[in-house]
């Protein structure tokens, strides 16, 4: 039979397991929104004439853009569980407190953290926000003016701009 320390270490080897699988998933999703970019541009422009092609990229961005802040959520949750949940109680039970999980908060201390943060905000609306609204704007420029298509790109305008909102929403800039 385990003690209370050895279930905790435990849960937290599990949750941390959890942890490091999405920041792997997430990290692909990077990699996967850039494959998807090229292919629509690049399948856009040498079609010269079919700027309604680029309407493909908002919805697969906000899509890859959501599951992509979901995971990184999940990701914060586990650490702020850690943090708040696993290490007090396990602090009840060992002699020397501050040695429990030390990491997962002495990596938040760091004194450049919160421009990283800044940066990855940066990052995370350029790559998921920035080119689908530029995709729209060449389409609004050079595309068809068909009422069907210019709907559906005011409709990818307001989706994008939503997972723009919750980008900035989640962005963890707390210690």
């Amino acid at each position: 039979m385990m003690d209370g320390s050895q279930l905790i270490l435990a849960e937290y080897e599990q949750v941390k397991q959890e942890q490091r699988a999405r920041i792997g998933f997430r990290d692909n999703l990077l990699y996967a929104t850039f494959g998807v970019m090229a292919a629509v541009i690049g399948s856009t422009l040498p079609r010269g004439g079919h700027a309604e092609m680029l309407l493909l990229l908002p919805p697969l961005s906000v899509i890859l853009g959501w599951t992509y802040l979901v995971n990184d959520e999940k990701i914060s949750a586990v650490g702020r569980y850690i943090r708040h949940e696993l290490a007090p109680r396990l602090e009840q039970l060992t002699s020397d407190p501050l040695a429990v999980f030390g990491w997962e908060s002495a990596h938040r201390r760091d004194a450049y953290r919160l421009s990283r943060k800044r940066i990855q905000l940066a990052v995370d609306l350029l790559t998921f926000c920035a080119v689908p609204l530029a995709a729209l704007t060449v389409y609004w420029l050079l595309g068809p003016a068909r009422w069907p298509l210019l709907l559906v790109s005011a409709a990818e305008t307001i989706m994008v701009a939503g997972l723009a909102t919750q980008i900035v929403r989640y962005a963890d800039f707390g210690s």
